[in-house]
């Protein structure tokens, strides 16, 4: 059968043939796509990574001089069970410590974050009543509350004092910065507002015969203002006010506790800062920290270009104050983005280089190389339509693209030149040829779109990370497809005829040419030799898979150290400000050489005995050192602090590792003392069975001193005392009270009633505070209570509403996460009793979620492939023999990542899926030629022979222009490289070593199976003779 004859059957409305009658049509089509992008550009969000933010709302509440235990079961528990309800909570951990208890609530993906925060404040609403009176400020916030903020802003005066910065920063900074949209709350650290104090002297109390409580009582009055309606005659109407307000030290002063005594006698009242809770210091110097936190699933590039529009306006409004912005997490995010559009301009640059080497005339390259910036602008059109962000993953997506996209035009060229090359005419040359491979270039399509489909139905936050990588590279291909069947054979049937027919390189080709001709005569006379070498091949990455270590994140160099550390429980803040300061010093050596830019400490962010320290590196190239040689060379120095160890690491784009990269779990039960001995059992046995763990840290540490003063009810009764009399005389003495709200000015100034400071110097002196009988008398504490020191734990967590001790420990290099999370299970099933569970927390729980999902992915993405090239190739033969080179690829990629010692992360993992149909891509070219010699009357291995030869120009081209796009993805250094490097090795080692397979394994394979299928032809034939005889 001719050429001729196959051809007949002519259709003259499909796509070839429009492109060729109507050119000025398809290039206006192909034009409205790229202006649908140019406009997306406009409207597109651009972030670091998908929003992939998991929904969490924070619930704090504080109670004034609660004890741990005390919070936990009155506060934290009940208000946990109130958030429960909501629905969509996916789980819930909290912490309680003295006066504060903490509770994260996370949903599942995809609920509305306005409504669930809603439902929580009126959850936590409804069960207000059943909580102790003295809980204050319950606050509920959509942003996890020991969220990290991503703007840190440090504003010092030399004019005002710290009150009045306070001050400034409540009434006049902060409401600016909450405004921005997508800005949850604004924290402050190391402010201090003005309190009135009242200062007692016992001795004066007991010689006066009046208690503490009968003080209180008074000065509980001081804020009096009472409405008392208003009066009406019969012209006009007047407000009567009853007002005895104490608003300064004097009036306070002046107020009566019983008969005549004075407040001022007893006491000394007078303005002051409130007491210090935290300390925070740039480079060494004391200011106050701002912290704008974002909301989940806000774009933090939006709020920090809006917090600097503020920032700019709020310096010119107050000249008096220094605002410094000590970190800015948009930075690294923009740099690296600049990064990546580096690489696409670099990367096409390269492939349209290819282009011409191979075509060897400049006209004919410049129609493949138009396909590029029409794919690419209809790429970002479908970002937009899909609701996507322009982001580092996005933009990956694109420069694989690159590569891709000229593929499919690079195959119709190739055939249309060959087609003429036979003799025929420009325009019948573009139509046939652009028919003849119209079915590859769909075929290969459908394949690379129904790879990255499972990818998009992947439920964890893995599914959500690569759905936008996936839909970005399909939409990008699949406009590619359309492009080199329309606009590519109407602008190539214009060509003169002499373009590409003299190439500087063509000898080089031809030679090439006849070497793999030879080599591919003896592949198929020695077929099984193939074989067996491609099964070890295979064999030795199957083996190398469990050697490559499989995170969750490359380590990245995002230009910031953190450090944290924490002191014994019980220290006070001055004690941690002492140890920050060591901190400080072994990191300033870093900055006197130039590589740290500024160092920002926060003494007592969450707890007193917390010290946090971010220190910005200089912009990537204009440092010589990473992030983690800094880090590395900190650990040991830091470690060796006294009372506060610190502990260095960085961040990663997930933010999800805890406070230092290493593994966090909790075991869970009723009590903690149980629970205690448990987990000490616990980490015995895991320290003995899995020694490289090294000493895991239980976060439950007994040892904060507690006195108790156990109160005898009996005798409290007896002597008329009244138990809130006795709370509230030792919370004076002790904390001091907080009895009421002055309102002075517009200003709230909290009036503070406590004990002069050097009256309560240790235990014995708590014996002799007095308290009011019922009778007028006054009684010693002592007379009803004993004093017990004992040590509890400074902080008590909850996962999943259950009481819980956290367990943490570094994870050594040589452990991947997968195997530690399985043996530490293991010894868990050993160990623990009925009634207590091992719950895994931060990165250990989402790296569970993520491997099993990829696993799945696939075997999906393998399965999906198959049955396309199944139905397109009407045999599944045909299929099988395509399918069969990709294992042989992904092992190929896996050597390349050994090689290079790149681990398995979630970039390594999408360069894997992709690679599958890039692979099968370059096998349907062949096998689909083969197939269509079939049905002209060759043999199997003439046919398998011949398509090997006509379509190894193509096939490689195709690769080159695919594996230089990956080259720079491996060259690229600065801000984000490493998540670039891991996709280019992939794609790089993946592809380069894969065309071997492709262009030997396939032909044996086909030679292998295809005898086992008739050729296509033989079916419509035979149906088009039984039809005639129908007739």
């Amino acid at each position: 059968m001719s050429d001729k004859q196959l051809d007949t059957h002519t259709d003259t409305n499909d796509l070839p043939s429009v492109s060729i009658r109507r050119p000025v049509l398809i290039v206006v089509l192909n034009i409205l796509i790229a202006i649908a992008g140019i406009a997306a550009l406009m409207g597109v969000e651009v972030r670091e990574l998908p929003d992939v933010d998991r929904p969490v709302v924070g619930v704090s509440a504080s109670l004034p001089g609660g004890a741990p235990e005390t919070v936990d079961a009155e506060v934290t528990s009940i208000l946990e069970g109130a958030a429960a309800r909501v629905s969509g909570v996916r789980n819930i951990n909290s912490q309680s410590e003295e006066n504060s208890a903490r509770i994260s609530i996370e949903f599942n993906p995809g609920v509305d974050l306005d409504v669930v925060a809603a439902e929580v404040r009126e959850a936590v609403n409804q069960v207000r009543r059943e909580l102790p009176d003295d809980v204050e400020q319950i606050n509920v916030r959509k942003a996890d509350n020991d969220a990290r903020s991503v703007l840190d802003i440090a504003v010092s005066s030399n004019t005002l004092t710290l009150e009045q910065l306070t001050r400034r920063l409540e009434t006049d900074l902060s409401p600016e910065f909450l405004a921005i949209n997508g800005v949850a709350d604004v924290r402050l650290n190391g402010d201090r507002e003005r309190v009135m104090r009242v200062d007692l002297d016992p001795l004066k109390l007991v010689s006066f015969g009046i208690s503490v409580t009968d003080v209180a009582d008074a000065l509980r009055q001081a804020p009096f203002d009472v409405p008392a309606g208003s009066l009406k005659s019969t012209d006009q109407r007047l407000i009567i006010r009853a007002d005895a307000t104490a608003i300064n030290e004097e009036q306070v002063e002046n107020i009566i506790i019983q008969d005549d005594i004075r407040v001022g006698d007893v006491a000394q009242a007078y303005f002051a800062p409130s007491d210090a809770s935290s300390f925070v210091r740039l480079d060494g110097k004391p200011v106050v920290g701002l912290g704008v936190i974002r909301q989940a699933g806000s774009n933090t590039i939006e709020i920090s270009d809006r917090a600097i529009q503020v920032l700019e306006r709020l310096r010119d409004r107050f000249p008096d104050m220094e605002m410094t912005i000590t970190n800015d997490d948009a930075q690294f995010i923009r740099k690296s983005v600049a990064e990546v559009v580096t690489t696409l301009a670099i990367t096409i640059v390269l492939v349209v280089g290819t282009l011409w080497v191979f075509i060897g005339s400049f006209r004919a390259t410049i129609i493949p190389a138009l396909s590029i910036p029409v794919a690419l602008f209809g790429a970002v059109a479908a970002i937009w339509l899909m609701g996507f962000s322009v982001n580092i993953l996005t933009l990956l997506a694109l420069v694989l693209a690159t590569g891709l996209i000229v593929d499919d035009a690079i195959v119709v060229t190739e055939n249309i030149q060959r087609r003429r090359n036979m003799g025929l005419g420009s325009r019948a040359a573009a139509v046939l040829a652009t028919r003849e491979v119209f079915f590859a270039v769909v075929a290969t399509t459908a394949v690379l779109v129904a790879v990255f489909v499972p990818i998009a139905f992947l439920p964890s936050t893995a599914g959500r990370l690569f759905r936008e990588f996936g839909g970005v590279l399909a939409a990008a291909v699949v406009i590619s497809s359309f492009v080199a069947l329309s606009l590519v054979p109407a602008f190539t049937a214009r060509l003169p005829k002499s373009a590409g027919k003299t190439n500087i390189f063509g000898g080089i080709g031809h030679k090439f040419k006849g070497f793999y001709q030879r080599t591919l005569h003896k592949a198929l006379n020695a077929s099984w030799v193939i074989g067996v070498v491609s099964l070890l091949a295979a064999g030795g990455g199957v083996v190398l898979f469990d050697q490559i270590d499989s995170e969750l994140m490359p380590d990245e160099d995002r230009g910031a150290v953190r450090v944290f550390a924490r002191g014994p429980d019980g220290v006070g803040v001055k004690f941690m400000d002492r140890q920050a300061r060591q901190l400080e010093e072994i990191l300033l050596e870093y900055k006197e050489s130039g590589d740290i830019e500024s160092i920002y400490t926060v003494v007592g962010q969450w707890d007193p005995n917390v010290v946090f320290i971010s220190a910005n590196l200089k912009p990537w190239e204009e440092r010589d050192i990473s992030q983690q040689e800094i880090i590395e060379n900190l650990r040991e120095p830091l470690s060796q602090v006294p009372g506060a160890p610190g502990r260095a690491f960085g961040d990663n784009s997930l933010n999800l590792r805890g406070q230092g990269g290493g593994i966090e779990m909790a075991i869970t039960g009723e009590n903690y003392a149980e629970i205690f001995k448990v987990a000490r059992e616990f980490t015995a046995e895991v320290e003995r069975q899995i020694p490289e763990m090294g000493n895991l840290n239980v976060s439950y540490q007994p040892t904060q001193p507690q006195l108790r003063v156990k109160i005898d009810r009996r005798r409290a009764a007896e002597l008329g005392v009244s138990l809130s009399d006795i709370s509230s005389t030792l919370r004076a003495a002790i904390d001091g009270d907080d009895v009421a709200d002055l309102n002075v000015g517009d200003q709230q100034v909290p009036l503070m009633l406590r004990t002069r400071n050097n009256t309560i110097q240790s235990p014995q002196d708590m014996q002799n505070l007095y308290v009011s009988s019922s009778d007028g008398g006054l009684v010693p504490i002592s007379s009803v209570s004993e004093i017990v020191e004992e040590g509890v734990s400074a902080e008590l967590e909850r996962q999943a509403q259950r009481r819980a001790i956290e367990i943490d420990g570094d994870l050594p290099e040589e452990l991947p996460m997968s195997e530690a999370v399985e043996q530490l299970r293991a010894v868990a099933q050993d160990v623990l009793p009925d009634g207590m569970g091992l719950v895994f927390l931060g990165e250990a729980s989402t790296f569970e979620d993520t491997s099993q999902e990829v696993a799945m992915t696939y075997i999906l993405a393998f399965l999906i492939v198959l049955l396309v090239l199944a139905a397109q190739f009407e045999s599944v033969n045909s299929a099988v023999v395509v399918m069969l080179t990709v294992p042989f690829g992904i092992a190929a990629a896996i050597y390349a990542l050994f090689l290079t010692g790149t681990s398995m992360n979630i970039y390594s993992q999408i360069g894997l899926v992709m690679l599958i149909g890039l692979l099968a891509k370059n096998s349907v070219l062949l096998v689909e030629f083969a197939d269509q010699l079939r049905d002209r009357g060759l043999s199997v291995r003439e046919a398998i022979e011949e398509a090997a030869l006509i379509r190894l120009r193509p096939i490689m081209m195709t690769l080159v222009s695919t594996i230089l796009g990956g080259l720079p993805l491996i060259l690229s250094a600065g801000a984000g490289a490493e998540a670039r490097n891991s996709i280019g090795w992939v794609v790089f080692g993946g592809l380069g070593l894969a065309t071997l397979f492709t262009l030997y394994l396939t032909p044996v394979l086909y030679l292998w199976l295809a005898r086992f299928t008739k050729p296509r032809a033989d079916e419509a034939s035979r149906l088009e003779k039984e039809m005639q005889e129908a007739r």
